[in-house]
């Protein structure tokens, strides 16, 4: 598998396996961060009576989100250097990632990728200013229209089969595993080229190959 192109390129198609795939992916790429950032405080730490090591996981889209609310933006004084240089690469990391697979999929689907925006990024945004807006029944059809989008965009990304056959974003992702396990059309077709000779005949009885075969 080419992994520049699965992980980070946006064209051609992917299945659901690989999406899902890539989302483990993210999941221990974002461990492993967790875990080299603990042990940067930790070595930094010798000289302390107390050492702990807890690993943080908070790697996800809802820090895309956070970074257009500017309720969530503190001092800089107030972030560890450490922690901002890994969060903000880690994030970037993720996100194109996200991205990548997310529209490639969608490929699959036939979906252009701009389908992400009601999938993802709609959903998304007012998950994360939803506390702002006003506690009222008017505000019933907004919130059931995020939250049906955000199921329909689940289902429709990481449970649907893609489309069959080669579609206007490339081939098909299945046909080439497909094509692996099926007979080649050009196999030896043995009783084609191996005729039974009956022991009366000459040359003696037995198995020979054609002649011309």
């Amino acid at each position: 598998m080419d992994w520049t192109w699965y992980l980070l390129r946006f064209d051609g198609r992917v299945n659901r396996a690989l999406l899902w795939q890539a989302l483990l992916i993210v999941a221990l790429l974002a461990g492993l961060l967790g875990v080299i950032g603990q042990v940067i405080h930790l070595v930094g730490a010798r000289g302390t009576s107390k050492l702990s090591l807890t690993v943080d996981f908070d790697f996800g889209l809802d820090d895309l989100f956070k970074l257009v609310d500017p309720r969530t933006y503190r001092s800089p004084a107030s972030f560890d250097r450490t922690d901002m240089i890994l969060k903000s690469s880690g994030l970037a990391l993720f996100t194109w990632i996200f991205l990548a697979t997310t529209i490639k999929r969608l490929h699959d689907r036939d979906r252009g990728g701009w389908w992400i925006i009601p999938f993802c990024v709609a959903p998304g945004l007012y998950s994360q200013f939803s506390d702002l807006l006003p506690n009222a029944r008017w505000m019933l059809p907004f919130s059931l229209t995020a939250s049906t989008l955000w199921l329909w965009g689940f289902i429709d990304m990481f449970c649907m089969p893609g489309s069959e056959g080669h579609n206007r974003f490339g081939p098909d992702p299945l046909a080439k595993v497909e094509d692996a396990v099926s007979p080649s059309a050009d196999s030896w077709d043995q009783s084609r080229e191996i005729e039974i000779v009956p022991p009366s005949a000459s040359p003696p009885g037995g198995m020979h190959v054609k002649r011309g075969a």
